[in-house]
């Protein structure tokens, strides 16, 4: 394990650069979301998120920080020792409801219970919650900006058109331009866009490693955080192909999983050594793991569960709402890919509850998740 503090990045001012325009390009980007989430409520008549919005799992843990973590570890949520309980939410990335046939980025939203400490939002500076938003990749295809704003303007105009350029979009989930570029041009998948979609095959969600999309402020320094499988049982999941063809398989794969059987998964983070090589406002980017490796930060422990009772379901999918903007000052998003983020979040959250006539809820104890 690295020992020398001084050679990860300090965050201070210039580890963020304002992008051209970033600010019109994140309200249209808003914009976009907002009226593909229009023509999503009128084709369900139920508001669901704009991405992730197909859930496999809802699990109650804790997760157990480590003790005595070095200097450059022990920041923000992490400086002591301590246990918190949790809540997580697994789930596909596509902004629809489609079968788990079609290849995707899967989703790990962990909300830790217990935070204390002002929060970055004003409207949620109270709440004693800190959540880590993360996928089962390490970059974000359109990793700034710009890129993420044309990517938007094209899934909403493919959102009006045939069926089979809806599909190809919710095969892909989070799609590369290139990728966009050939289903406009073209009119339908074609090999370009298949080399995306074996980026993520149908692997066993719980046996995949998970990590935050781009870089978030650690305390005194910049770095991801990820989940990985600790426990033998998740570790002989990872990489393992299963059968999707039945439309709810992965739900089904986590229940049977969680009915007889808990899981360990181990939380770790990887500290920025250098932002040529390990940029922040690039999150396409790859940080090479044999400049600065993944350092565990404590462990989250699942107990044998009910994963996807109803009562769960609608908790998870109506009630609660995952935002890495709902977190400490010291763990706060970093990059033009997060900061456009924030209008993003809070106009879907706003709009989802109003549409379902469901009050937002960011819960104070573990006890408010139902069985």
């Amino acid at each position: 394990m690295p020992t020398t503090p001084t050679t990860y990045v300090r965050f201070a001012d210039g580890v963020e650069e304002i992008q051209p325009n970033e600010d019109q390009l994140g309200d249209e980007t808003v914009a976009s979301m907002a009226r593909v989430a229009r023509l999503m409520f009128e084709k369900n008549r139920h508001a669901i998120r704009d991405a992730h919005a197909k859930s496999h799992g809802i699990l109650r843990g804790e997760l157990h920080v480590a003790p005595n973590l070095p200097e450059h570890l022990a920041q923000g949520m992490f400086k002591e020792a301590k246990t918190y309980p949790v809540i997580i939410r697994l789930s596909t990335s596509p902004g629809a409801i489609q079968p788990d046939s079609q290849p995707a980025v899967k989703g790990f939203a962990l909300k830790i219970i217990g935070v204390e400490g002002k929060k970055f939002l004003p409207e949620e500076a109270d709440a004693i919650t800190q959540d880590f938003l993360m996928v089962n990749d390490t970059i974000i295809p359109t990793g700034d900006v710009k890129s993420y704003h044309d990517m938007q303007l094209r899934i909403e105009k493919l959102a009006h058109g045939p069926e089979l350029l809806q599909t190809a979009i919710n095969k892909v989930g989070v799609l590369a331009d290139k990728a966009l570029e050939v289903l406009e041009d073209v009119g339908g998948p074609k090999k370009e866009v298949n080399m995306v979609v074996q980026a993520h095959p149908n692997n066993h969600m719980l046996g995949e490693t998970y990590t935050t999309l781009g870089a978030i402020r650690y305390g005194d320094y910049v770095a991801k955080v990820s989940v990985a499988p600790l426990s033998e049982n998740l570790k002989a999941l990872a990489g393992k192909e299963v059968d999707v063809s039945e439309p709810g398989a992965y739900r089904d794969l986590v229940v049977d999983f969680f009915r007889t059987q808990g899981a360990e998964y181990e939380l770790r983070a990887q500290l920025c050594t250098d932002l040529k090589t390990m940029p922040v406002e690039d999150a396409s980017i790859d940080w090479p793991q044999d400049q600065s490796p993944y350092q565990t930060l404590g462990k989250i422990v699942l107990p044998a569960q009910d994963a996807f009772s109803p009562a769960r379901r609608v908790y998870a999918d109506d009630v609660l709402s995952f935002n890495p903007f709902h977190c400490l000052p010291e763990h706060l998003p970093l990059g033009s890919i997060n900061r456009v983020r924030i209008k993003a979040y809070a106009s879907s959250t706003k709009y989802r509850h109003m549409m379902n006539a469901t009050a937002k809820v960011e819960p104070t104890d573990i006890s408010q998740l139902p069985d």
